[in-house]
């Protein structure tokens, strides 16, 4: 999403929602976020798994330098050790041979998920073993920019969503998604703005 289009939507968003206009008005718009598709992101959303930003891009950089080219056919010739010794976890490198194999083998077109509904898509990246639906909603909106996407199981963006709507509690999964049907089709603009919120907003 560039900022020609966060701002369109970031003008649709407030006409149907007036605390989303009020906090706009204070903080301004999103900044663009972006990622390129393809394996290589496939490949870093497993490395990226539960350690920082810092350390998963130290990681990343020695597992691509391991390898002759970034795609599934070289990750699976590369030895688990040497994957090892790279920093990657053996519960890591059995997600990535596993997505590997699964691009490799033709289970999962990488380049035909720009074809499928969202829902499609987030069920075939969702049947690789260290995918859940986060993972998938994530590749959708950043990689694909996907524009009606709610990633409703990340907790900054419900903290987000809660003091928005000035709620007591933090929202529900159920009852974030409820709180942003009528963002539809722009939530993906409206999930960019609630990070963006947590960031930014008083507490």
């Amino acid at each position: 999403m560039n900022t020609q289009h966060i701002a369109i939507g970031m003008r649709a968003l407030a006409k149907v929602d007036r605390d989303l206009k009020q906090a706009f008005e204070e903080i301004g718009p999103p900044p663009p976020r972006m990622r390129p598709k393809g394996f290589e992101t496939f490949l870093s959303t497993i490395v990226s798994q539960q350690i920082s930003t810092e350390v998963a891009r130290v990681i990343m950089g020695r597992v691509i330098d391991l390898l002759p080219e970034v795609s599934a056919d070289a990750l699976l010739t590369i030895d688990d050790q040497a994957l090892r010794k790279a920093g990657m976890s053996f519960r890591k490198i059995e997600y990535a041979k596993g997505m590997a194999e699964a691009v490799a083998s033709g289970n999962l077109d990488i380049n035909g998920l720009d074809t499928t509904s969202d829902e499609e898509a987030i069920a075939a990246i969702m049947s690789l073993r260290g995918f859940g639906r986060w993972s998938a909603e994530i590749y959708l909106m950043f990689s694909l920019q996907r524009e009606d996407i709610f990633p409703a199981d990340d907790l900054a963006l419900r903290v987000s969503l809660g003091r928005l709507k000035n709620l007591p509690n933090r929202p529900t999964q159920k009852q974030a998604r409820e709180l942003v049907a009528h963002w539809s089709p722009w939530r993906s603009v409206g999930s960019l703005f609630l990070w963006h919120y947590y960031r930014g907003a008083p507490t």
